[in-house]
């Protein structure tokens, strides 16, 4: 008789642990290249010199680049303020109250589906080994893929705005004078397009819905921009 045949081991792949780093990425490379690409058309829309739509390229690159460093590391600073508060708490109740917490933790368990006394053990033997990080994890929901680092944020974001808005720019400083718009909106779609594509196949996601999903807006935001640099630049 023929033994059976083992099944190959199964790895599944898991992307959740790049959310932290793949949200400030590809939420600044997006707006870097929406926001100085819209900026220069609607620059170039009110009739302003060649000069001055590369200048705006150029002032929007920087100020954007900062601007998205500083609020990435101040909102996660805060959600990190928010963390070491809620676990500072934690570690008390658990320091003066630790049956209170293990019924917390078992309730917890009991919750998803364990019988009462499976999940009192289950709680008991976590908390034995890490009390602070059971609790963290399953009542407060703070995990180390989701912990806040406000560092890291804030260089994902400012380097991806950067490289989101070079494009644009490089378009403006490289293209002849007549043709400057065209290849700032040209490049501006290409780039959000290759953009999504990235951003899908990095979370995992399908690529064609994350493609038209960015060229939708960032087309959206550049026309609207356009307007009302055409409407404000024949105004005055």
């Amino acid at each position: 008789m023929q033994a059976p045949i083992a099944a190959p081991p199964h790895h599944a792949v898991h992307y959740v642990n790049r959310v932290g780093w793949l949200r400030a990425a590809v939420l600044g490379a997006n707006d870097g290249i929406v926001s100085t690409a819209s900026l220069m058309t609607g620059i170039a829309a009110s009739g302003a010199s060649a000069q001055a739509i590369l200048l705006s390229g150029v002032a929007a690159l920087v100020a954007g680049a900062m601007s998205m460093a500083a609020g990435e590391y101040v909102s996660v600073s805060a959600q990190a303020d928010t963390e070491r508060a809620d676990l500072a708490k934690e570690a008390k109740a658990l320091r003066t109250q630790p049956h209170v917490e293990w019924v917390e933790l078992r309730d917890i368990y009991v919750d998803r589906g364990l019988t009462p006394d499976l999940a009192g053990q289950v709680a008991q033997q976590l908390m034995a080994v890490d009390a602070l990080g059971a609790h963290a994890r399953d009542e407060l929901g703070i995990s180390d893929l989701a912990t806040a680092r406000p560092v890291q944020a804030a260089l994902a974001s400012a380097a991806s705005f950067a490289a989101g808005a070079a494009p644009p720019v490089l378009a403006a400083a490289l293209a002849p004078a007549a043709l400057a718009v065209p290849a700032i909106v040209g490049i501006c779609l290409a780039c959000l397009a290759l953009l999504g594509f990235i951003g899908a196949r990095l979370g995992g996601a399908r690529p064609p819905r994350s493609i038209l999903r960015t060229l939708f807006w960032g087309a959206l935001a550049i026309g609207v921009t356009a307007g009302a640099g055409h409407l404000f630049g024949a105004a005055f």
